[in-house]
């Protein structure tokens, strides 16, 4: 396999996570790599304006921790040791997936409890660090800038704050410009056409807050609550650094909102099927008022599918496709394809743009089929229902009241959700039996269930 040396010069547009891990795999492909961002990026963590969901809770899946510990050797040791938490995300967490409750047993599943402004702060330091790469705050991508005939993209109009417009030139540009990205605009200005776009709005609100974490105040590092057609809301809550909770109440389709008063809020939190979040926010102090945020819609732009695209061009992360927050798959992808762009380098830079697209959209299939598949199942978010929707949605519920009984499915669930193992892998022959036997038997409820069963169980099935 060929690779390239470090020649040229690549611009990424954007600076958030999706495009901080561009530059990350650029700089080793790349003399110089510069990251525009419109914002002012703040020196110690913060939320801004660019990234407006920051102050909810965020979900670093295990595939997501695992990339970013090789692309940054020693992040979770360094975030952890700034009050991040890391955990096994079956045993130190409490899931509740359609009432149901994962047996909370060890599974070698690896996470982080972080913010999203710290993670992000500490991805943008240690990208600064990197000696060819230079990130610049406080300028706005105005378009992009190609050769004669248009075929290849040479650099982009940047207009930094308060001056007069610059043009960059470069060998390589990512668009890693978020949800609001004006990517096919950019495009088309020079005469491509726009990549279709599937579009899904999960008709979902959230509402957080902050509280205060002490010693002992829990059992769980983490709690999530999924929503389900027949409940229609959930909550999570994340231990973060600066000994908080994280929480997100959230509801789905009319008259679901969470409440933003204080009591509603908490009264809110006893509507969910396990109790122990509702426990924790009453004994809990609050360290601010309830935040909302209506979730934008779900956005996939299938750049894979366009028949001509310029060189020289590529877009990231939110760019390529914006999820719906609450599955909290947005960091790992951008992840995921971060490392489908470094092996296409290491290929060489020929043709670029078709390979990185048909490779990242392998990586999104996943996730975007689970994400949709689940937001199908309720009646207010409109799009197809295929006959292959509705039956993994079937198969996933029954999944569900199997994994109550035995912990080695709820594993495979959670191993799936995480990233680490191909959908398929929940159709194994030993899933599928227990699947099967489970929905031929009563489901225990909630409260007959032991709260942290034997690691043996796992074993055991």
């Amino acid at each position: 396999m060929s690779t390239t040396n470090e020649t040229g010069q690549a611009i990424v547009l954007g600076g958030s996570i999706g495009g901080l891990l561009a530059a990350r795999v650029l700089s080793e492909s790349y003399a110089k790599v510069t990251v525009f961002d419109r914002d002012e990026l703040p020196a110690a963590p913060a939320d801004r304006k660019g990234v407006p969901q920051s102050g909810h809770t965020h979900g670093l899946l295990a595939r997501g921790r695992q990339i970013l510990e090789v692309l940054f050797p020693g992040l979770t040791a360094d975030l952890t040791a700034q009050g991040a938490v890391a955990v096994d995300i079956q045993r130190d967490c409490l899931w509740v997936n359609d009432g149901h409750l994962i047996p909370r047993v060890a599974s070698g599943l690896e996470g982080l409890c972080v913010s999203r402004r710290a993670l992000e702060t500490y991805v943008r330091d240690r990208v600064r660090a990197l000696p060819n790469v230079e990130v610049r705050d406080r300028c706005e991508a105005l378009g992009l800038l190609a050769d004669a005939d248009g075929g290849t993209v040479t650099g982009a109009r940047i207009l930094p704050q308060g001056g007069p417009e610059e043009r960059h030139g470069a060998d390589l540009v990512v668009d890693a410009t978020g949800r609001g990205n004006r990517g096919p605009t950019w495009l088309a200005e020079l005469g491509y056409q726009p990549p279709v776009e599937d579009r899904v709005d999960p008709h979902t609100v959230y509402v957080s807050r902050d509280y205060r974490r002490t010693p002992g105040d829990a059992n769980f590092a983490a709690f999530v609550s999924s929503p389900s057609p027949a409940a229609p809301y959930g909550g999570v809550a994340i231990s973060a650094e600066g000994d908080r909770w994280m929480v997100t109440l959230l509801g789905v389709g009319p008259g679901q909102a969470p409440p933003i008063d204080p009591e509603g809020y908490l009264a809110f939190a006893g509507r969910l099927p396990a109790p122990e979040l509702h426990a924790l926010l009453s004994r809990a102090e609050p360290l601010g008022p309830p935040r909302r945020m209506r979730l934008p819609t779900s956005v996939r732009r299938r750049y894979e599918h366009l028949a001509g695209l310029p060189e020289g061009f590529v877009a990231v992360a939110d760019a390529i496709c914006s999820f719906n927050p609450a599955y909290g798959q947005g960091m790992t992808v951008a992840a995921a394809e971060a490392m489908v762009l470094r092996d296409c380098l290491r290929q060489g830079r020929r043709e670029l743009p078709g390979r990185f697209f048909a490779g990242a959209a392998k990586v999104v299939d996943v996730p975007w089929d689970m994400a949709v598949g689940a937001d199908l199942r309720y009646p207010v978010v409109v799009g197809p229902r295929s006959r292959r929707t509705r039956f993994l949605n079937g198969y996933v519920t029954r999944l569900h009241a199997a994994a109550v009984r035995h912990p080695v499915v709820g594993r495979r669930f959670l191993s799936v959700a995480n990233l680490m193992t191909p959908p398929p892998g929940l159709f194994a022959p030993g899933i599928v039996a227990r699947v099967l036997w489970s929905g031929r038997r009563a489901t225990p409820q909630l409260a007959d269930l032991e709260p942290t069963p034997r690691v043996e169980e796992l074993v055991a099935g």
